[in-house]
């Protein structure tokens, strides 16, 4: 049996198979409120195999949001809103999750297909942005060291938004703590240079992401997944490497975590990474040997027969996959093809007359 297209339980949840939708901003949203678009383009997944389809980076405030094109969990209408997607979804027989996020200073930007880039002006709709220092994102705004109170508020954000999403009827939930973001930003020295109790050492830097574990976790309960989505390395001398990312992990899983996306990056402009075909698998591997927790690769696997080789190597328990995804949402349905075993429960009976 192929292990890509095998089952995996986390808690009370089995997915059906390993190769699961990883989360990729549209950038479609209005007032933070999913739609059609959102409906449509998630929905395809499930039909196409996946095993578990992840939504997008989804503001837990909206002075987190990375654009003002980005979908929230901040007020009820957003919780509706997503519901309508989730049951889209759950109809095409994939479950659903999604990344609570907060952008901090890399907020308040322009969509990737805007006329212009950077931080997006007040008069043009944008707004003030935090983070754990006044250090500003190259090219973006200045942002406002968040004072204890703020943190403390981002805490709060984070449980209301898990609280809504578990209403909306999401099956997995995703701790946004990677690629430059607000608790990625509190992770790095790069971006971290607070010296009270969120700043300094490594436990003091991962003070917020483990609170923000701890109430999502409470809020999920005992049967309810939580993934944290981590970047492994900043790529850049004096940030953040594999070992230290390992440590938080382990400290997340004591904390409630199930699962580890193990991603990479996106701190600094100067990053400079080394890219190939699953060049950050060995990532994932390392974070599951150290933390001793399932761990997701990511990151330029196009293939299901790559896919099936990361885990037969023992590197990740699961394949997140993006662009592949976009270019062919059926993926799950052609890696039955591709990798053999019968899996007709992955396919829709009004295309069942393509599975052979």
């Amino acid at each position: 049996m192929s292990l890509l297209l095998s089952p995996l339980t986390l808690r009370s949840t089995t997915f059906r198979n390993r190769l699961w939708l990883s989360p990729m901003c549209q950038y479609s949203a209005t007032d933070g409120l999913p739609d059609d678009w959102h409906l449509v383009h998630l929905a395809q997944f499930a039909s196409g195999g996946a095993g578990l389809v992840l939504a997008e980076a989804t503001a837990v405030s909206a002075e987190g949001r990375i654009s003002p094109r980005d979908t929230g969990l901040w007020n009820d209408a957003q919780r509706d809103a997503w519901a309508r997607v989730v049951a889209g979804v759950h109809a095409r027989g994939a479950h659903v999750g999604v990344q609570l996020a907060h952008a901090g200073r890399k907020a308040s930007t322009w969509w990737p297909w805007a006329s212009a880039s950077g931080s997006v002006p007040a008069a043009d709709g944008g707004w003030p942005t935090v983070a754990p220092s006044a250090l500003a994102f190259d090219g973006y705004d200045v942002p406002a060291a968040l004072t204890a109170d703020g943190v403390e508020q981002v805490v709060v954000d984070f449980r209301a938004a898990a609280r809504r999403a578990l209403d909306a009827g999401f099956d997995v939930l995703e701790i946004h703590g990677a690629h430059g973001y607000l608790l990625h930003q509190f992770l790095s020295p790069l971006s971290n240079h607070r010296t009270d109790a969120w700043g300094g050492s490594l436990e003091n830097r991962a003070r917020l992401l483990l609170d923000v574990v701890r109430v999502v976790r409470d809020e999920a309960g005992p049967d309810v997944p939580l993934f944290l989505r981590v970047s492994a390395t900043d790529w850049a001398p004096g940030g953040l490497d594999v070992d230290d990312v390992a440590t938080v992990a382990a400290w997340a899983r004591e904390a409630g975590v199930d699962l580890v996306d193990v991603s990479s990056g996106g701190l600094v402009a100067h990053q400079q990474i080394t890219v190939g075909p699953g060049y950050q698998v060995p990532f994932a591997a390392r974070v599951r040997e150290v933390a001793e927790v399932p761990t997701a690769a990511v990151g330029l696997l196009t293939t299901p027969t790559q896919a099936e080789d990361v885990l037969a190597s023992g590197a990740a328990d699961a394949v997140l996959v993006g662009r592949e995804f976009l270019r062919d949402p059926h993926l799950g349905l052609r890696a039955e093809r591709e990798l053999g075993g019968e899996h007709p429960e992955l396919w829709p009976a009004q295309y069942a007359r393509a599975r052979r």
